[in-house]
């Protein structure tokens, strides 16, 4: 494949970004162009009038997509070949398999491979429901604590709190991914240990913070005088260290080529969400996904939302120059939403390196925050107006609320109210105002986008998930880089084991060789001496 930057719609992406769109001109943004600039897909629709776009640049993003054979990647993927690769490297060269998770409905996937791996996952949702059936019989568990890290803990936490309104009356469901003793000891002063489960996530069985925390629950048990094998569920990997029957009461499998910010959909995320949801509003939760994973297929940039997206990030990023992008939902339900989505972005594209291992000479994944709506109006919307580091921002919002429960107040409802919050933030950040009084200048021409939708339920959360990982796959396609691997994570874990030696022979009494860790050495011993 041509190096990024020699592509021919890349040279002409740098031509038009010499004199992108102005917003703030009299006249730009109109309601023909607010009409021409949506796109639409399972009840959504993407509105992109206030992006710094015109129709030659959509022309010449839309080439990109083909130079780069997005679309055919993407099949290529969730067919089952290998995408997680470094050519001439070692890596971990395997297929990317998240979408087979779900692909139990409409349009199933026709690949050998993928329907191999969908009957692995299916058998694993059979085994769920048999699980909480049984569970259901006995008619006491109240309370799940899912131990695990990373996308262990963020992908299900966002999708669990973003479904609150649909929880079963009777359930809570607590999180544990923080060695902090003290996040542990908070949850359980909570919860009534005989009416508790514990599933314990982890591939490779072998994380050590996993490990660490499960030990913590471990004890809490056996001082309550609970047998732990009868509370306790595993998540991991068929073989594994805790693939074991002897300590857990169930193990539910997960496979290499489902990667952790990819999980949320595999029994990573199932065995809480169906816990707390019950199996039927899971799987429409699922269905969701799966239908975005079709919508993902199509070659109409107009109905392929989580393209359309990947191009004008692309754009922001690469064109425009602009280092960060904010999510920001109009939904308090997706209040931790953005961390999964920091994890699921800057996990996968915060590369310095193409597939063919070489250093790339252009700018890859954006820095990704963000919070909900109206709060962020009252603290760094600020900056976003008036700061001098230009910020494009993703809004998410929808027609209904949850609950619709509500009231009208001075002629219009909560969420009239709320939308109107969004649709007039969009538009002053793109708009700006002029004024000769500097302070109340607002520069605008602040690109952004909303992803509205008509409800958040079951399925408008799974299509939103899918939505925001096949968004982040495509950037990937479209820069050559591999969006499923992440070796950056493992130089700080490997010298933090070095680290935590040290401080158990320090425990210990035991001399500390300073040679193996010199630097380590020498905080540890500030640390003791503090």
């Amino acid at each position: 494949m041509t190096s990024f930057r020699h592509l021919k719609s890349v040279i002409r992406l740098n031509e038009l970004a010499e004199d992108p769109q102005d917003l703030t001109e009299e006249g730009a943004v109109t309601q023909k162009r607010i009409d021409a600039m949506i796109a639409g897909a399972l009840g959504f629709q993407l509105f992109y009038a206030m992006e710094r776009v015109s129709d030659l640049t959509m022309t010449a993003l839309c080439e990109l997509a083909e130079e780069t054979t997005a679309v055919k990647k993407m099949a290529s993927m969730q067919a089952g070949e290998v995408v997680n690769f470094i050519e001439g490297y070692e890596s971990e060269n395997r297929p990317a398999l998240h979408t087979a998770m779900r692909d139990f409905f409409e349009q199933r996937s026709t690949s050998e491979k993928a329907h191999e791996v969908t009957e692995l996952a299916y058998k694993e949702c059979e085994k769920l429901r048999a699980f909480l059936n049984e569970i259901e019989g006995k008619g006491h568990f109240t309370d799940m604590v899912q131990i695990g890290i990373g996308g262990s803990e963020l992908g299900p936490k966002a999708v669990y709190m973003a479904l609150e309104a649909f929880h079963k009356s009777d359930r809570r469901v607590h999180f544990l991914s923080n060695v902090d003793p003290d996040d542990g000891a908070d949850i359980f002063q909570k919860v009534d240990l005989e009416k508790t489960l514990v599933v314990v996530v982890s591939k490779s069985g072998s994380t050590l913070e996993t490990l660490t925390n499960e030990q913590f629950a471990r004890e809490k048990f056996k001082k309550a005088g609970l047998n732990p094998k009868n509370h306790f569920l595993a998540v991991t990997g068929q073989g594994s260290p805790m693939d074991d029957p002897s300590q857990y009461a169930a193990s539910f499998y997960i496979w290499d080529y489902i990667g952790g910010r990819y999980s949320a959909t595999s029994m990573v995320g199932g065995v809480i969400l169906a816990f707390a949801l019950g199996m039927d509003r899971f799987l429409e939760f699922l269905r969701g996904a799966s239908a975005m994973d079709k919508v993902a297929l199509r070659t109409d940039l107009k109905t392929n939302l989580p393209l359309l997206s990947a191009l004008l990030g692309v754009w922001n990023r690469n064109f425009l120059a602009l280092p960060t992008v904010a999510i920001i939902p109009y939904s308090r339900a997706l209040s931790r939403f953005p961390a999964h989505l920091q994890q699921l972005d800057m996990e996968s594209n915060g590369k310095q390196i193409d597939r063919k291992g070489k250093r790339v000479d252009f700018d890859t994944g954006p820095i990704i925050w963000g919070e909900p709506g109206t709060n962020g109006q009252h603290s760094f919307y600020q900056s976003i107006h008036q700061g001098t580091t230009i910020v494009p921002i993703e809004f998410i919002g929808f027609k209904e609320s949850q609950y619709r429960d509500d009231i009208i107040f001075q002629g219009t409802t909560c969420q009239e109210k709320l939308l109107s919050n969004l649709i007039a933030q969009s538009i002053a950040l793109a708009l700006g105002q002029k004024s000769d009084n500097p302070n109340k200048n607002f520069p605008g021409n602040r690109p952004n986008r909303i992803l509205f939708g008509q409800r958040l339920d079951p399925y408008a959360m799974g299509a939103i998930l899918a939505y925001y990982e096949h968004k982040v796959a495509f950037q990937g396609f479209l820069w050559n880089i591999n969006s499923f691997d992440q070796e950056g994570v493992q130089l700080g874990k490997q010298l933090a084991l070095k680290m935590i030696d040290q401080f158990a022979a320090a425990r210990q009494n035991k001399p500390i060789d300073p040679k193996s860790f010199p630097l380590g050495s020498a905080y540890l011993k500030h640390i003791r001496e503090s």
